[in-house]
């Protein structure tokens, strides 16, 4: 199956991202969210992305401008009913994935191929709700999306190996390096990078060291390009706490069981940088 229409379901971080990418390499892209306001900023920020490029020699204007035009803003889902590749890109909440799917089921065509972005939450679970589990897969892509090179293909229990293959194909036209990975909580990726993290919250609640000296030693002494907890903020410390809980619950093992302090932040509202307050204040930038 050959992929024209692309659809990507949220206009936020990820899936701006995403829809970026994809208008790059040629296909027309359908983004939607809920509020035309999240679909304009996602649009504002696609653009602006897109003149960074410019003004550093790497694309025309007349090359931005064929990106944008192949993108097309959405607030109803019903718009992907010529859909050949949909990916959802919204927050990491199961029952919110379910209902997006669910409906998404009833007005793609049956040839559509239903993706999700989520970075932990089980493909197989979200997949139950349609009635193409074989058509269904993880396509879980790196922030941020236009720069990062990963995406990690995620195969549910019952993902058929031509859906597998026509995503390896499709994130390779996108200038991804696709890795595949099965259906096990937080994948490959947030397996590995959340119990990191997590410990790196421990020291810092412990009185191990500072926010600073934590993220120093990881940069300095084992060469991480950014802090643990730097990081953290960039994710976002609510989508931490978020797969943090799905691979606590997944696995029923105690190593994974999110720090308090990481808990108290986000109660508090301090989801990092995208809210001006994390592990570092972002306020006065």
């Amino acid at each position: 199956m050959e992929v024209k229409m692309f659809g990507v379901v949220g206009a936020g971080q990820m899936g701006n991202g995403i829809a970026h990418v994809a208008a790059a390499s040629g296909l027309n892209v359908i983004m939607n969210d809920v509020k035309q306001d999240f679909v304009d900023r996602g649009m504002q920020t696609i653009e602006k992305n897109l003149g960074r490029m410019v003004s550093k020699g790497k694309m025309t204007e007349d090359e931005k401008a064929q990106i944008l035009s192949r993108i097309k803003p959405s607030v109803s889902l019903d718009d992907f009913s010529g859909a050949d590749f949909v990916v959802e890109a919204i927050i990491e909440n199961l029952d919110l994935k379910r209902h997006v799917f669910s409906s998404l089921d009833n007005i793609t065509p049956k040839h559509c191929i239903l993706a999700s972005n989520t970075s932990s939450i089980s493909i197989t679970k979200i997949a139950s709700v349609t009635k193409r589990p074989d058509k269904f897969i993880g396509m879980h892509f790196m922030n941020p999306v236009p720069v990062m090179k990963l995406v990690e293909v995620i195969n549910g229990l019952a993902t058929s190996k031509e859906t597998t293959q026509l995503t390896v194909e499709l994130s390779k036209k996108f200038g991804k390096i696709p890795v595949e990975a099965m259906d096990f909580p937080g994948f490959i990726s947030n397996r590995v990078l959340m119990p990191m993290i997590n410990e790196a919250i421990y020291a810092l609640f412990e009185g191990v060291g500072t926010v600073e000296a934590i993220d120093e030693v990881m940069k300095l002494g084992m060469n991480h390009p950014m802090g643990p907890l730097t990081l953290a903020d960039f994710i976002g410390l609510d989508t931490c706490l978020a797969i943090l809980n799905v691979l606590y619950e997944g696995f029923g093992d105690s190593k994974y069981r999110p720090c308090p302090l990481l808990k108290k932040y986000v109660d508090a509202g301090y989801y990092g940088r995208k809210s001006g307050r994390g592990f570092y204040d972002y306020s006065a930038k």
